[in-house]
């Protein structure tokens, strides 16, 4: 117990590990995940109090108080719905025991300390993690001139008119209008990135 307070005092039980796959099922955040839906986990970092799972959809997070107490909160953060920015990997130092990545989803701000032997592991991550917020943003881009184009086309449609067009003609551009916009929703806000965690992550 002693031991395990101390830790908790020294900040040491924050400090993480590369899970590899072949253990992936034998953590906790494995059972928060999708595999019905094909969600796969490609990276998991576990300390003594948090498990931070990357699978190919989102991120899942079971965020513990202290390595004493058992008590944990899950959190999911979808790709789709939290763009990923701020990627930072800080390397050690002559005496530090970890390294640290740093990002941001969505709204959320992580800061995860893992031991400095995770480094290589850590850099695919970071590589990843970059990447896909490279994508998202190209995509966000494209999605908003897709969004422009649209407008512009039923403004120019509307204004070409004479004396009004028929009420037809206006479901017409409104039905594909919808159906073209989900279709390039679908397009530039993919949900997964199993491709990208594939290329960059070594396992």
């Amino acid at each position: 117990m002693f031991g395990k307070l101390a830790a908790d005092a020294l900040g040491l039980s924050d400090i993480g590990s590369v899970i590899g796959p072949t253990d992936f099922d034998k953590v906790d955040a494995d059972d928060y995940v999708m595999h019905e839906d094909n969600e796969k986990i490609f990276f998991l970092i576990k300390s003594k109090t948090d498990e931070y799972c990357f699978t190919n959809r989102a991120l899942i997070h079971l965020d513990g108080t202290s390595a004493v107490s058992k008590k944990r909160m899950l959190y999911r953060y979808s790709y789709h719905a939290n763009p990923v920015s701020d990627v930072k990997l800080e390397t050690a130092g002559t005496v530090d025991m970890d390294v640290e990545i740093k990002f941001v989803l969505g709204d959320a701000r992580f800061s995860i300390d893992v031991h400095k032997k995770h480094l290589e592991e850590l850099k695919d991550l970071y590589k990843s993690l970059i990447r896909i917020g490279e994508i998202q943003q190209d995509n966000a881009i494209a999605y908003e001139q897709a969004r422009a184009s649209v407008q512009l086309a039923a403004t120019t449609l509307g204004r070409g008119q004479v004396g009004g067009a028929p009420v037809e003609a206006f479901d017409q551009l409104n039905q594909s209008a919808f159906a073209w916009l989900r279709e390039s929703h679908q397009k530039y806000v993919p949900k997964d990135f199993g491709a990208v965690f594939q290329r960059y992550i070594a396992n």
